[in-house]
């Protein structure tokens, strides 16, 4: 089992439960306000020039922003395989290792997205907060589910997936691919169709975001690589604690004379008889009155 750190000891306790569940219900919010309010979510996303002008609401607010997944049953699809990964990598990491991956992930987007301000000044001179509001737009929850994804694909490589639900294959192998798309994608960049005007090359943007928003999982598993185990790891985990569990709810002391328990009688006092042979305890009322085994 791994050691608890000290900030782990500390800080434990405010480690916050069921964090995909709670990710995965602001993912349905942010639908439901797309659907009917689609205009509200430009007051949401996390765009740095607008929060140094006091929109700071968006420094929190972005993580409603749903990412994109086409039609509806596809968001239903990607949903329910976020929020199962996302949930089981809690249970075998343990909540306060898992809302530390989560929150440093959130928090170097945010961090990213004020690098990527910075940059917009100095490289694009007047321009600098057109450019900033335009690569806004790749700051957002889709890098953050990949990493969940690439963790849950480290720590269970060998676990498989019905891929299109019906082709297995190894998470390991989705990983590799996974990863070779965002190599692909951070070398080739991005740009915007600004129609008559042109297109417009927000490669920095791109790059910056892909950087910042995975790079808690470059520093957990490329840098500490503590979080690996194995799907029979996990199970011997589980079937620890469930004998622990049952061994929890045996009766610790019983009397050999009348049968009283701990549980059903707290109040007595039950000792071992050092003249019996063999393991026999008894209660007060019959420790000095019993005939000892022989």
């Amino acid at each position: 089992m791994r050691p608890m750190s000290k900030f782990e000891k500390k800080f434990g306790k405010y480690a916050i439960p069921n964090l995909t569940t709670i990710l995965i219900v602001c993912y349905a919010v942010g639908y439901l306000l797309q659907y009917m309010f689609p205009a509200i979510l430009s007051y949401l996303t996390l765009n740095p020039y607008l929060i140094c002008h006091g929109q700071v609401w968006r420094l929190v607010t972005w993580i409603v922003v749903p990412p994109s997944y086409g039609n509806i049953i596809g968001m239903l699809l990607m949903l329910y395989l976020y929020w199962s990964l996302g949930s089981t990598l809690e249970r075998v990491w343990g909540t306060y290792y898992y809302n530390v991956y989560m929150f440093s992930g959130m928090f170097l987007t945010v961090i990213g997205s004020f690098v990527a301000m910075g940059l917009s000044y100095v490289l694009y001179g007047e321009a600098w907060a057109f450019m900033t509001q335009l690569g806004a737009m790749f700051f957002s929850t889709s890098y953050i589910n990949m990493s969940i994804f690439l963790a849950f694909a480290v720590t269970f490589p060998e676990m498989q997936m019905l891929l299109m639900l019906i082709i297995p294959i190894k998470i390991k192998w989705l990983g590799v691919v996974y990863g070779i798309m965002i190599v692909w994608e951070f070398i080739s960049g991005a740009s915007v169709n600004l129609g008559s005007a042109g297109v417009l090359d927000v490669s920095m943007f791109s790059r910056i975001a892909i950087l910042f928003s995975l790079l808690n999982f470059v520093i957990f598993f490329f840098s500490t690589r503590r979080m690996l185990i194995s799907p029979k790891q996990i199970k011997r985990r589980q079937e620890f604690k469930r004998e622990v569990h049952r061994a929890s709810a045996v009766t610790r002391h019983k009397c050999a004379i009348c049968g009283r328990t701990d549980e059903s009688n707290p109040e007595l006092e039950f000792r071992f008889c050092s003249k019996c042979k063999g393991n026999y305890e008894y209660c007060q009322d019959h420790l000095f009155t019993h005939k000892h085994v022989e």
